[in-house]
């Protein structure tokens, strides 16, 4: 098979969809590999480490496009993507479909075989290909709000762990899964006072039991929710419904609450964000205030530690990468669990309940 790698053109997004050591893993087992020029410059990594694990260099995202048989990306496709999909081509990649219904509708039309890791799901129900980009995302959670606190930022002006003399800030965290859970544990460890709000009993008593004593658990409802929010002076939204949008659970009547200068950074802005005053931003220009609150709404958070973020994806898209490469995607998907339920789109047809139902699409049963 030719897998191809383009540069990703989202602004500020410096990942790359394989790294060298994925290229020879590739190549040697009797694969093409084609990657765009200097397509992992921001990771510090040139032509020449790709050329030496046996990648083939091309000049113009087209030709990889025109090329591959496999499209290994790390951002969904954008609009001036969208002509280059077509029929039959694998696109394996970050889709988030909930949020974007103009791909929704370009992955259809085109034909693309579309698999996309944030739904690729183990048997035990874990999310193997979300789960590193949350664990960086959940701890830069917390780095960002620390930051946009401090006074220059547009923040309260306040020191997230606090100092002798002087209380930490409140920090409340909905979501209790792998976002919240790293962004608890960061927080907790600056010295905040942490409170992570989730509809899991066993969740939440999991993290009662391996979280510090400056964490607390609350069993999220509309009236635990709007106290911690309203007396937090970091919100950070950590929901995740698996290829769904995520609900909205703070309401711009309780963003209006907040105090002045308290910040929100909502990680789950990708998926439509769980704050109602939410919107996209980017790394160049993250932050808005509504109603003397500021947000962060950058939906591409690993893309500012583009290195840790790459290998740390890498290392988990590997091997699905590999076996749809040798198997083909209907073998690969119909003998492994995972990626089948990492496909949303394949010849025009939609696999995905989720999608499905959120823009009333004919559900496809793959036999």
């Amino acid at each position: 098979m030719i897998i191809g790698v383009p540069r990703e053109i989202k602004v500020d997004e410096n990942r790359v969809g394989l790294v060298p050591a994925g290229v020879e893993a590739l190549v040697s087992s009797g694969h093409r590999v084609i990657v765009e020029s200097n397509c992992a410059v921001g990771i510090g990594l040139g032509n020449e480490q790709y050329i030496a694990a046996g990648a083939e260099i091309a000049d113009l995202p087209s030709d990889v496009w025109a090329a591959a048989d496999m499209i290994v990306k790390v951002k969904e496709p954008l609009e001036a993507e969208y002509p280059l999909l077509r029929d039959g081509q694998i696109v394996f990649t970050y889709f988030h479909f909930a949020a974007v219904p103009s791909l929704v509708e370009a992955c259809r039309t085109s034909g693309a075989i579309c698999i996309a890791y944030e739904t690729v799901q183990s048997p035990d129900g874990q999310l193997p290909l979300l789960a590193p980009m949350s664990e960086v995302a959940g701890r830069m959670a917390v780095q960002e709000g620390a930051k946009y606190l401090e006074k220059a930022m547009g923040g309260r002006g306040i020191l997230l762990g606090g100092v002798p003399g002087v209380a930490p800030a409140n920090v409340a965290i909905i979501g209790g899964g792998m976002v919240g859970t790293e962004a608890a544990k960061v927080a907790a460890g600056m010295g905040a006072n942490v409170t992570v709000l989730d509809v899991s009993l066993p969740r939440l008593r999991y993290l009662n039991d391996v979280m510090p004593r400056n964490v607390t658990t609350l069993f999220a409802n509309s009236g635990t929710i709007r106290e911690s929010v309203v007396a937090a002076d970091l919100v950070i939204g950590a929901v995740l419904i698996r290829g769904a949008k995520a609900p909205t659970l703070v309401s711009r009547s309780l963003v209006a609450a907040m105090k002045p200068g308290a910040v929100i950074v909502d990680v789950a802005v990708d998926q439509g964000g769980c704050v109602e005053t939410i919107r996209p931003t980017t790394h160049r220009d993250p932050v808005y205030f509504v109603d003397g609150v500021l947000h962060y709404g950058v939906a591409n958070m690993p893309g500012a530690v583009p290195f840790t973020s790459t290998f740390a994806l890498t290392n988990a898209t590997q091997p699905y990468v590999s076996r749809l490469a040798s198997l083909g995607w209907k073998a690969a998907v119909q003998s492994d669990s995972s990626l089948r339920h990492g496909l949303v789109f394949a010849h025009g047809d939609c696999y995905s309940v989720e999608v499905s139902e959120q823009f009333s699409l004919d559900l496809k049963i793959l036999l």
